[in-house]
């Protein structure tokens, strides 16, 4: 039911900013992670001032497939959904969540070859125009956090907020029980006719 993988990655805005309006550097990576000790290896790449079509409108943000040594023994092409969740640093918790599937046709996808495969994900992730207030809820004491979220398990999509809602200080294992028990809860109610979940 729950995701395997839950990264959290930050990244400290002003020269960031500075560089990427500049286009000194239009991207950076996130550290590698790993979906479990003998998994996938993979990382995200942000481009801060958007990247082709979405340049100086959208944070683009992309998900990337590195090469390891587990690979021999992995599935390929990769084929779990990828889930990005831009927080919101405040009380309100409106994070920003967008999901893809990956298009197992592309070279994104398959074994990698290289060190990386080219990245993929969602280019218009996030509105430039809203990233650059001040005061806005997502850049706090000149930082933002995003977490990548990779679903093994093909959780519901009206689980998604609240499985990113989870404090992502919990042991991995504890947050999977957890969203276990809430879609058992809401199925439970759905059940009994309690709870209505639009569909789509």
């Amino acid at each position: 039911m729950a995701s395997d993988v839950h990264i959290c990655h930050s990244y400290h805005m002003a020269n960031t900013k500075i560089d990427a309006q500049s286009e000194r550097q239009t991207s950076i990576y996130s550290p590698p992670f790993y979906s479990s000790p003998s998994g996938y290896k993979m990382r995200a790449r942000l481009y801060l001032n958007g990247d082709g079509n979405a340049r100086r409108t959208h944070m683009s943000l992309f998900f990337v497939l590195m090469r390891s040594l587990n690979d021999p023994i992995l599935k390929f092409p990769f084929n779990y959904k990828v889930t990005f969740c831009l927080y919101d640093q405040t009380s309100q918790q409106r994070h920003v969540i967008d999901s893809f599937r990956p298009d197992i046709k592309s070279n994104s996808f398959q074994r990698p070859r290289s060190d990386m495969n080219i990245a993929s994900g969602i280019p218009k992730f996030f509105p430039l125009k809203v990233i650059q207030q001040e005061g806005n809820p997502y850049v706090r004491d000149d930082t933002m956090f995003i977490k990548i979220m990779v679903d093994f398990g093909d959780i519901h999509k009206t689980l998604l907020p609240y499985a990113l809602s989870l404090n992502p200080g919990l042991p991995m294992h504890i947050q999977q029980a957890m969203i276990k028990q809430e879609a058992e809860r809401r199925t439970q109610l759905r059940s009994d006719g309690q709870l209505q979940i639009p569909q789509g």
